[in-house]
């Protein structure tokens, strides 16, 4: 007698299957297991648009270690946070770790998290904390690498590309002519220029045997370069302040370079006898060509490396697009603009100014100085002091006789009237006589006053004239 077996109705089948539909949902759409334990959060802020949707791979190394999870925008810009879960396997991540969106290939499509882990001396992020801007890098986009060519920085392209031009074509002067070597006399700078092409040829074989040994002798010396030239690419986009900076003064040294085209010029068509004489000294360099060579043939093996160098170079094309952005350099012209144009004008200013300041310098040194080192010889009264000391001396005597002449001392009581000596002087230009008591009969002025005073000669410089002797004076009558 056979069994009977139950059946399941059909509501319970389809309510079966609304379930393991939903389960499955859930688990691709990033849920996790239940009773897995809590995943290690990630998150990272990026500047731009990341393209990421949910859930897009987190790989290391090409490996998956995790998921994207939120991708929360900022309002009012392309900036956003993007939240990430991360895999046992893909721990421990690292304070200097740095996280890249690549593409993926064709038939997977949309973009992925390339995340580096960081070196193992940084120290260990713990979950729920974020990775900064200065860490992270977005996809490079052909718009984005075009928009940045606006039509501000199109034309000052075109304004820097015009001057150069017309500093190569400036006929030179016959005062630079004579300074120069005959070879390239009554040439342009253009001209010049061209000429020393003559000697490439040796100079191209010579840089072609260099670069060659440059490429290294033990396996993996370019992709060393090419890590180092990683962090310092990293150190630049964390000082973004500093960076600023270093535009700045660049565009104050070309404006210099602008001012001086005569002299750049002038630069220009004294290459070809420098090429000269670069030549006469390659003796020495073809000697060393033999070790050279044994090194360019060491480093070959290096080549392979140069794919992963154009992986490793895309993240500095995008900071070197935000950097030629308007936001930065774009605007940073059109500011500067101004003061490049006043720069020139405010040298020959500075010049004179210069110059006023050396003639003051010298009159100092040779007049005022000497002056006052002198010792007056005046006996009975000599005190032997440079007149700079009794200059010092005087200002405290005067301090403390003061005192006497104030609300408490005795002589504005006693002697407010002077003595019974009447003095008398002659007769000043706009003022007439100075009448006036002294205690002792005066014995004379020194100097004696000549009834004017010197002229003065304000067509000679003052460090032309000769030092006053102050012991060559005349003692004149008392008044």
């Amino acid at each position: 007698m056979r069994r009977q077996r139950s059946r399941v109705n059909n509501f319970g089948a389809g309510i079966i299957a609304i379930v393991v539909i939903a389960i499955a949902c859930y688990l691709v759409f990033g849920g996790s297991l239940p009773f897995s334990g809590s995943s290690f959060a990630l998150k990272a802020a990026f500047t731009s648009s990341t393209q990421l949707q949910i859930p897009s791979p987190v790989r290391i190394a090409g490996v998956n270690v995790g998921q994207v999870t939120s991708v929360e925008r900022l309002p009012g810009s392309d900036a956003g946070i993007i939240t990430m879960n991360i895999d046992p396997q893909g721990l421990p991540i690292h304070a200097d770790a740095t996280m890249r969106i690549r593409t993926r290939i064709f038939l997977e499509g949309n973009f992925y998290v390339d995340l580096s882990p960081g070196t193992p001396t940084a120290p260990i992020l713990t979950s729920g904390q974020t990775l900064p801007a200065a860490n992270t890098s977005g996809p490079v986009q052909l718009d984005r690498v075009l928009g940045a060519l606006t039509s501000d920085a199109r034309a000052n392209l075109q304004t820097l590309l015009i001057g150069l031009g017309s500093t190569l074509a400036l006929p030179p002067t016959p005062a630079q002519d004579a300074t120069v070597d005959p070879s390239v006399r009554g040439l342009t700078a253009g001209q010049a220029l061209n000429k020393s092409l003559n000697y490439s040829a040796e100079a191209f074989k010579a840089s072609a045997i260099v670069n060659q040994a440059l490429l290294g002798q033990q396996p993996h010396d370019l992709s060393k370069v090419v890590v180092g030239n990683e962090q310092v690419f990293r150190g630049l986009a964390a000082s973004s302040i500093q960076l600023t900076s270093l535009v700045t003064v660049f565009n104050a040294t070309m404006a210099a370079f602008a001012s001086r085209q005569q002299d750049l010029a002038q630069t220009i068509r004294a290459l070809p006898p420098l090429l000269n004489a670069t030549n006469a000294a390659d003796t020495a360099l073809d000697a060393s060509f033999p070790p050279a060579q044994a090194f360019a043939a060491a480093i070959l093996p290096s080549l392979p490396a140069v794919a992963p160098t154009i992986t490793v170079a895309l993240p500095w094309l995008a900071q070197a697009t935000d950097l030629v952005s308007n936001t930065y350099l774009g605007g940073l012209l059109q500011s500067l603009t101004p003061a490049a144009q006043n720069t020139a004008s405010s040298l020959h200013s500075t010049t004179s100014l210069l110059s006023g300041l050396e003639q003051f310098a010298r009159c100092v040194s040779h007049n005022l100085v000497p002056t006052g080192n002198e010792v007056i010889s005046d006996p009975p009264q000599s005190t032997g002091l440079r007149v700079y000391q009794e200059l010092y001396q005087s200002a405290v005597g005067i301090a403390g006789a003061a005192g006497n002449f104030d609300g408490n001392g005795r002589y504005i009581r006693s002697s407010a009237g002077g003595g019974a000596q009447q003095v008398q002087t002659s007769v000043i230009p706009g003022i007439g006589p100075l009448y006036g008591n002294a205690v002792l009969p005066p014995l004379g002025t020194r100097p004696a006053y000549a009834g004017s005073a010197p002229p003065i000669n304000r067509t000679l410089a003052c460090y032309k004239n000769a030092p006053p002797d102050l012991n060559r004076v005349s003692t004149g009558a008392g008044p």
